[in-house]
């Protein structure tokens, strides 16, 4: 009987030849999918690159205006002495010298020559009753600290038991004051504002403090570093002046009038 003949086993190379070209495949496959994935993405974000391109050109024009208008602010007060500086914010909140309530505000300016030390610390009422003054606040209070002749160390204010204490240039510190002060809330915490001050700024000579209403908590005088300046604006609500003096006189500092009528 004839002898059944073997089949013959696979030939390496041949089954290396098939992995090869299974690679090759799977590589093809790949790389149009990442291909056809790329393109479709790109359809997509091409328009969102535009717009964002178009934002930005937009952004940089607004920038280069304000730069031009800053340093043609910047020229001005340049020429201008310390004393035309305070004229110029004077006349922006009411109080130029054709003004008749000048004499008034020259008044009580006088009285900043007191201030002991070489520093000051403002603190500022920031409830909701102090809204209407904010137009002119920033004016009076960069014209209060020049007249003092005093550095500015700190500004601290104060609505319904929320503090934030700012430190820097003057004109950082006023500009942090009037983004980050709400100007709403109906309580005055003028006792925590003052320990918030005390831990979150250097002691300075004197503090100024500018509100309208009397604390709504308990003020602990002697824990008070420096004398405290006070001035009640607004209303002369009997509760306030009394508040006012007292803390005045109870941290060896006086109290300060200022009416704008």
């Amino acid at each position: 009987m004839a002898r059944k003949h073997r089949s013959s086993s696979p030939n390496t190379h041949e089954s290396f030849s098939d992995i090869a070209l299974l690679m090759l495949a799977t590589f093809v496959f790949l790389l149009v999918t990442i291909i056809i994935t790329s393109k479709l993405a790109q359809e997509d974000q091409i328009p969102l690159l535009k717009k964002s391109v178009s934002d930005l050109q937009h952004r940089l024009k607004k920038a280069e205006s304000e730069s031009k208008r800053l340093l043609g602010d910047l020229d001005n007060l340049v020429n201008m002495t310390v004393d035309s500086q305070m004229e110029t914010a004077l006349q922006a909140v009411g109080l130029g010298k054709n003004s008749k309530n000048r004499k008034d505000f020259d008044l009580f300016i006088k009285g900043l020559s007191d201030l002991p030390g070489e520093s000051l610390h403002l603190m500022i009422d920031a409830t909701g009753s102090m809204h209407g003054v904010t137009t002119f606040l920033i004016p009076v209070l960069r014209v209060i600290v020049i007249r003092s002749g005093k550095r500015l160390d700190a500004i601290t204010w104060f609505s319904d038991g929320k503090n934030e204490t700012y430190t820097g240039s003057m004109g950082s510190m006023f500009d942090k004051l009037m983004d980050g002060a709400p100007f709403i809330g109906s309580e005055e915490t003028i006792g925590k504002a003052f320990r918030h001050a005390a831990k979150h700024a250097p002691t300075p000579g004197a503090y100024i403090l500018i509100g309208d209403e009397p604390s709504a908590d308990r003020v602990h005088y002697f824990d008070i570093p420096s004398p405290v300046y006070t001035i009640p604006i607004g209303k002369q609500n009997p509760e306030t002046l009394w508040a006012y003096r007292t803390l005045a006189e109870q941290t060896d500092g006086k109290m300060l009038q200022m009416e704008i009528k």
